[in-house]
């Protein structure tokens, strides 16, 4: 029997695709033990032998990082001995049973090679034997990767196990001291958990510090002199080269010195230029995010799902890359080519091959993947439409868009005195639309104005004192954000898009018109409060500065357990003082928000005391009794009403009935649901 080499991949999509390509079609596809997976067999040669191939997958990280099942009770474990709290690996999902599935289907094999994401986190999931690379789902590039396997980097694998630990420490600490703290005196902040996050708080911070700058804004009342002139039919409006100024009497002083003495505007000079705007850069993930987001209305967390879709349906590369500088080595025209046949760009295309591609703009090569690139050419009802489409032509065109010319246009502008003040008039006349004729959105249009020569006269048409009012900027667009914390080192290419949409999920921030990020009054009142007490725990710079540490660890400049030990000593100290100076952040919590005794409607009676507890809806939803000053967490996501007054006979609460979404309903006592009875019964405190 010829030996057996056990190939793996990160999703049964992309398995099916390897199989596919390396056998040439002929493979046999069968069920193992895992029900998320099949295995894809077929006979081949492997560095010059015969062997079976077995081609399966994973489904993203079988394990995760975790604390030990005692950590998880709420109610037990005081968050600081999170810090030095042992972590385990535990299965992502058990009902997926990938390790038994691996196990059965590597026994008797001789080889292992994996096919998983080309970054870090392909490498800490993939530390075994060979190592397959590789960008895109296409032939060339999946036997290209077969050709030139190698090993696994355990430093970045290290690398990534430093971040999990780090992040899993800092932000469940964090997370369960304010929850239960907050929670525990407010009944209105509408939040399931008052989370903390090393890379989510600092993106909100950016958020509310544009909220800041808003609020603080002073607006100024300022004046122009607006000005026009009439040459035949055509009024055209001149600039003023003071622009604007601040103080009424100075305006209307420039108004009479201008309109003195019969007010004729001289041509004192007139320039042409040609003028370029660039072509784009090649696209990397910040950018194609910010595209979506400013372009197709399409979040950061939408698009990043939706590129993946088409990554995995191998019509784009992989989407995850900073790299936006393609390799010597691309095929810029084969890739275009491609495109040649498209119902939709295909004569742009072909005229652009005729007439020779554009050399790239340089950029930045971050050693990852190369830049997002279609693979193949398809068709809206190939895609399947709707953002899938949208993404997938926005990608194709900019790809396009890249290797095309620049955008050549003639700049126009004549310069005028008046009575000593200067003003001038702008045209602009394309010569070459370039790149724009293929890339939405950035073409510009031919501005006209009549030919004129130095020492024309032409009397003033109108002249007055205009005023308006400096306005505050904009709340962060999602485009905004991306940028900042691009700038700033929060979060990789492969995270940004989460922890926005995490802000959002934890109801920091509200997502208003035109993509723009609101902070709420929780969101505010967080990050003011971190400001109070230590800016570090909010700031970027300390997230930055532990992505620095980081990578370190992964060129194998640093120990793990050294860097690792000396983050959590650090942070464990500013949890300590973040403890001892809560009261600073609650001030302003309790300037915003309503005591729990003073929220809800009453609903049923304590067992206890007898008197009625209220029933708080607000996330998440909870009864309290005044009385005791107790709170008794209910199920979320449903309906709580009173359940035929009954009793629990156990306790003496007051039952009551909790209807979920679908219509399904149970009733309950409860303190025997937050406190079974029943000795080894998981609780609604633990494993929050």
């Amino acid at each position: 029997m010829a030996p057996a080499v056990l190939m793996v991949a990160e999703k049964p999509s992309i398995a099916e695709t390897i199989a596919r390509i390396l056998s040439g079609g002929n493979f046999h596809k069968r069920k193992g033990i895992s029900p998320v997976t099949s295995v894809w067999e077929f006979s081949g040669s492997f560095r010059g032998e015969a062997v079976l191939f077995k081609v399966t997958s994973t489904a993203g990280h079988i394990y995760q990082t975790d604390f030990p099942r005692q950590f998880n009770d709420w109610e037990k474990t005081n968050p600081i001995e999170l810090f030095d709290a042992p972590v385990v690996k535990v299965e992502a999902n058990a009902k997926h049973r990938l390790p038994a599935h691996l196990q059965k289907e590597a026994h008797g094999c001789k080889h292992l090679v994996l096919w998983l994401d080309c970054d870090r986190e392909g490498e800490n999931i993939c530390f075994e034997i060979w190592r397959a690379k590789f960008s895109a789902l296409a032939p060339a590039d999946i036997q290209q990767a077969m050709r030139t396997l190698g090993t696994p980097n355990k430093n970045e694998a290290d690398s990534v196990d430093a971040r999990q630990e780090l992040d899993l420490k800092v932000g469940c600490a964090f997370t369960r001291f304010q929850t239960q703290y907050f929670q525990g005196k407010y009944g209105d902040l509408d939040a399931s958990l008052v989370s903390y996050g090393p890379c989510q708080t600092p993106t909100l911070q950016f958020c509310v510090q544009r909220y800041d700058d808003i609020h603080a804004f002073q607006p100024e009342t300022f004046y122009t002199l607006d000005t026009s002139i009439r040459v035949g039919e055509q009024e055209l409006f001149l600039e003023w080269e003071r622009g604007q100024v601040f103080d009424s009497v100075t305006a209307h002083t420039y108004k009479d010195i201008v309109s003195a003495r019969g007010a004729v505007a001289v041509v004192v000079d007139v320039t042409e230029k040609e003028e370029k705007m660039p072509r784009p850069q090649a696209l990397n993930t910040v950018n194609m995010l910010k595209l979506a987001s400013q372009r197709l209305g399409m979040g950061p967390q939408q698009a990043m799902q939706t590129a993946e879709r088409l990554y995995l349906s191998g019509k784009v590369t992989y989407p995850r890359t900073e790299t936006c500088k393609y390799p010597e080595s691309f095929d810029l025209r084969g890739t275009a080519a491609a495109q040649a046949s498209n119902p939709y760009w295909g004569g742009y295309v072909k005229e652009l091959l005729s007439s020779g591609l554009a050399r790239p703009r340089d950029g930045v090569d971050a050693g990852d993947h190369p830049p997002i690139t279609p693979v193949c050419s398809a068709t809206e009802a190939d895609v399947g439409g709707g953002d899938a489409w949208a993404l997938y032509e926005l990608i194709t065109r900019h790809f396009l868009a890249s290797i095309s010319p620049d955008c050549r246009f003639l700049k126009r502008k004549v310069t005028f005195c008046v009575n000593e003040e200067i003003f001038s008039l702008s045209g602009r006349h394309m010569l070459d639309g370039g790149f724009t004729r293929i890339m939405r959105g950035d073409g510009m249009k031919d501005v006209s104005i009549p030919d004129f020569r130095k020492a024309d006269q032409v009397p003033l048409h109108k002249i007055s004192v205009g005023s308006g009012q400096t306005h505050p900027p904009p709340f962060l667009s999602e485009s905004d954000l991306l940028g900042l914390m691009e700038k700033h080192g929060i979060g990789t290419d492969a995270s940004m898009a989460t922890h926005i949409n995490n802000i959002c999920e934890r109801n920091y921030v509200s997502l208003v018109s035109n993509r723009r990020l609101e902070p709420t009054k929780l969101g505010v009142c967080l990050v003011h409060g971190y400001m109070q007490i230590d800016p570090d725990l909010v700031l970027p710079s300390v997230r930055a500065s532990i992505e620095a540490l980081v990578d370190v660890i992964a060129q194998g400049k640093a120990d793990i357990t050294a860097v690792v030990t000396h983050s959590l000593y650090m942070f464990k100290l500013k949890f300590a003082y973040f403890l001892k100076q809560i009261e600073r952040m609650d001030m302003l919590f309790e300037a915003s928000f309503t005591m729990l005794a003073q929220t809800g409607n009453a609903l049923s009676r304590c067992g206890r005391c007898n008197r009625y507890m209220n029933l708080i809806t607000k996330r998440p939803t909870r009864l309290h009794c005044r009385t005791c000053n107790e709170t008794y967490n209910m199920p979320q996501n449903g309906a709580i009403k009173l359940y035929k007054e009954l009793r629990c006979p156990l306790d003496n609460f007051e039952l009551v009935l909790f209807t979920q979404k679908g219509g399904k309903s149970f009733p309950l006592c409860p303190l025997c649901y937050n406190d079974p009875p029943l000795e080894g019964s998981v609780t609604s405190r633990q494993d929050k």
